[in-house]
Order: C-alpha cells, then structure tokens, then sequence
C-alpha cells in the first residue's frame, strides 16, 4: 500500500455536501425559531423560509440518490464490523489519550467503519422520516378529514421535532470531530479541494496514474 493524495471527494459531492450543510442550517434556524427558541424574525418569514429550504433540499437529495446510484458511489457507505470496535474504542477513549487513529482511508472505501455506519443510518433513518413528516405536516389541508385527524397532525408533528433534533445532534458531532485529530482546516480543506491522503493498493496507483492523472498529486 502507498499513500498518495487524491481526488476522492468529486465535483458534486461537495457541492451536494455544502448545499445540504446550509439548506439543514437553514431548516435547524427557522425551525428552532417556529418553535419558540427565539425571535429574530417573524413566524411568518421563518415558516416561509423553512418550506422553502425543505423543498429545496428534497431537491438535492433527489439528484444525489441518483448520483449515488449512477456513479457507484453508494457503495462508500456499506456498512462493515471489521474494526468498527476499534474506531468505536478510539472515539470513546483513544482519542483522548493521544493514540493514532486505527483506520486508514483507502480509495474505495474513504469512510471508516463508524462513519459508514453513522452516514448510512442518517440516509436511511433520519433523512426520510424528516422528509415524509414534513410532507405530511406541510400537505395536512389534503387530510385533515376525520374526527382524528388534529390527533395524527400532532403525532406528525412531534416526530418531525424528534428527528429534527436527533439531525442536530448528528450535525454538533459531526463539527466536534472536525476539531480532533488533525486541525480543523485539514479536516474541512479535502471537503473544499477534493482531495485526501489515501491508502492505494498497486493497481489503483497504476490505474490513476495512467488513467486518471488528474485525480492524483505527483
């Protein structure tokens, strides 16, 4: 194995990255702010706002299931338990006692155990109930026939909150980690750049280099 910098991270998937990470800023805002939590603006503007960052992000995660699918890039997110205990253990203690990292990113699979473990229940789990509640919530004038119809608005409702909250705590996580390890910035820039450090077997070194030689730093 060699470790050389590429280009693992491409055009669209920062894009969809950093386009997800304001439109779920956005939603978390004007959320909080229909809760209650704060007065910044209106009720009005932030309901406004929200539906339209809620369209807007059903959108985007439309077309990256398709890029997803297309371009084989879900296979990055399969989740393995072959050393998923030892990042886990890291995390949980390692970390803090100054120990290197168990895991090293390869090319075909740039997440770690944990990580794909994590992305996978947010894509599977957390994503799709937020977006079938939101639905549901936005379109009640479609179903509010029924003596229990109030009723399932509020179950609706309050899983919406739940799942809202379970993403924040994803998203308050997910920028504590980028504060461990190496510096921020070395965390953030391959999300930028799109490149990384990655371990390549010998024919994925042959392969980009003939093949691929942009994707891969001399």
């Amino acid at each position: 194995m060699t470790t050389r910098t590429v280009r693992i991270y491409p055009l669209f998937e920062r894009f969809w990255h950093w386009s997800q990470m304001l439109l779920i800023v956005t939603l978390l805002f004007t959320g909080f702010r229909m809760r209650g939590l704060y007065e910044v603006m209106s009720f009005e503007t932030a309901v406004s706002v929200h539906t339209l960052a809620a369209v807007l992000l059903i959108v985007l995660w439309i077309f990256a299931i398709f890029w997803h699918f297309t371009t084989g890039t879900w296979v990055h997110y399969l989740p393995t338990t072959d050393g998923l205990l030892k990042v886990a253990k890291f995390y949980a203690f390692g970390i803090f006692r100054g120990e290197n990292h168990p895991y090293r990113k390869a090319y075909l699979k740039k997440h770690n155990p944990l990580q794909a473990l994590s992305y996978l229940a947010l894509k599977l789990l957390l994503f799709p109930a937020i977006w079938l509640t939101g639905l549901l919530y936005l379109t009640y004038s479609f179903w509010d026939t029924g003596a229990e119809a109030s009723w399932w608005l509020q179950i609706v409702a309050n899983l919406h909150v739940i799942t809202a909250y379970a993403i924040a705590t994803f998203v308050v996580i997910h920028v504590y980690l980028l504060t461990t390890g190496h510096s921020f910035v070395g965390h953030v820039k391959p999300m930028i750049t799109g490149f990384d450090e990655v371990d390549l077997t010998p024919q994925e070194e042959a392969y980009l280099e003939a093949d691929e030689p942009s994707h891969i730093k001399a």
